[in-house]
């Protein structure tokens, strides 16, 4: 007999924020605000003090900084928050080895058929929490229920430091009354469609026929209706497979000229390539995605992204760099720019390093070569030790996420 699905979700409570109020105490108490420092910088993190005056994440600096002119801005420190993440996720694999990583301080565990081990769940994530709290001084608050959506709005619901239980016959009942906006994939347009159509809550949506949403938001808004009624049969995904590889910055003063993103597309070209060669894997496809310096209000910028493909996998900084400034001659009309990024994507195992080798032509070999030297000396030193001088990559905000092929 299949024991019901119990899924837990984790997150930690202002995490980063609350990393730097753990270890200066003179912070404790104050308004805190990781990121947004620089005048184009973002808000990544921001201490329940600080959430008081409205300020939240992916806020720009400037707004946060009206808003509370007597915050303490941090500009943060990822190889800290990396290893505290590192820290907690070890402690959730204590109780599960089905852990699926979200971000750095965000993670599902399926607790399913756990019970006689572990007991009721309701105590594990009594448990875990204060495991978390006793070892690394942090604060985590628990969602529990049947499914992954359920879960993690239950713990949005029992933030800061708190846990939340949904039994699988309370699921219907739990989400009726919330905005229909807490569904996951609803964003600002959909919003909108569907307010148009007088659906408000989840539970309007759950309520509305799948012949009437297939005829007026198609396919999508029958997607969400499951879910609002709470069937969402997505498992747990520890080994998750990475989409693309990336990196971007945001610049404090607008790029007015291609040639001025030269440095910056070959620093994030041999970023990416370090990532790549750390997981074992190669790329068919690169992207370069601009962002424009035009406003368009609200806080938006025209995007434009260029791609192509690669005669075959590579896992090289050069020859991604030249691919992207290729793709980057393609952009026409040319305007300021105020973001740049590089990503490497159609992602293929390179686990046979040594038979690449024997089929690589002489430059191949040297670079193979060289990649080597170069990421023993980022192994060994860290990654600041080398790098183009030209480059400016100084981002706007944290990296919230994990990223794949992150030296640890």
């Amino acid at each position: 007999m299949a024991h019901p699905r119990t899924i837990l979700h984790a997150d930690l409570d202002a995490f980063y924020a609350s990393v730097e109020q753990r270890d200066r105490p003179e912070l404790r108490g104050k308004p805190v605000v990781v990121g947004g420092a620089s005048g184009r910088g973002v808000v990544t993190a921001a201490s329940y003090e600080a959430r008081v005056f409205g300020i939240h994440s992916a806020m720009p600096g400037f707004e946060a900084r009206r808003r509370c002119p007597h915050a303490v801005f941090i500009p943060g420190d990822m190889a800290k928050y990396r290893r505290e993440s590192q820290r907690v996720f070890a402690i959730f694999r204590r109780y599960s080895p089905l852990v699926e990583g979200i971000s750095l301080d965000e993670a599902f565990i399926d607790l399913t058929g756990t019970g006689r081990l572990l007991g009721d769940a309701v105590a594990v994530g009594e448990r875990l929490r204060a495991d978390v709290r006793a070892e690394t001084g942090l604060a985590l608050s628990v969602g529990i229920a049947p499914v992954k959506m359920v879960a993690k709005i239950a713990t949005d619901l029992a933030k800061p430091d708190g846990l939340r239980m949904v039994a699988a016959g309370e699921v219907r009942s739990f989400l009726a009354p919330l905005p229909v906006g807490r569904i996951w994939g609803v964003g600002r347009v959909g919003l909108q469609r569907m307010e148009a159509l007088g659906i408000a809550t989840i539970g309007d949506l759950a309520a509305t026929s799948d012949e009437h949403l297939r005829a007026t938001l198609g396919a999508f808004g029958v997607g969400l209706a499951r879910l609002a009624r709470g069937e969402d049969e997505r498992d747990v995904e520890p080994y998750r497979e990475a989409k693309s590889y990336g990196e971007e910055n945001t610049f404090a003063r607008d790029v007015a000229t291609r040639a001025a993103l030269t440095g910056p597309i070959r620093a994030h070209a041999d970023a990416v390539a370090r990532r790549l060669r750390h997981d074992h894997v190669a790329g068919h496809g690169v992207t370069v995605k601009l962002k424009l310096a035009r406003p368009l209000g609200g806080g938006r910028y025209p995007l434009v992204t260029r791609s192509m493909a690669l005669k075959r996998p590579t896992d090289d900084g050069d020859a991604i760099a030249r691919a992207a400034l290729t793709l980057l001659e393609r952009v026409d009309p040319w305007e300021p720019i105020r973001l740049v990024g590089v990503s490497v994507t159609r992602l293929v195992a390179s686990d046979e390093p040594q038979l690449a080798l024997t089929l690589a032509g002489p430059t191949e070999a040297r670079r193979s070569r060289l990649n080597a030297a170069v990421d023993a000396i980022h192994a060994r030193f860290g990654d600041d030790v080398l790098k183009r001088g030209t480059a400016d990559v100084r981002r706007a905000g944290l990296s919230v996420g994990i990223k794949r092929g992150e030296r640890e």
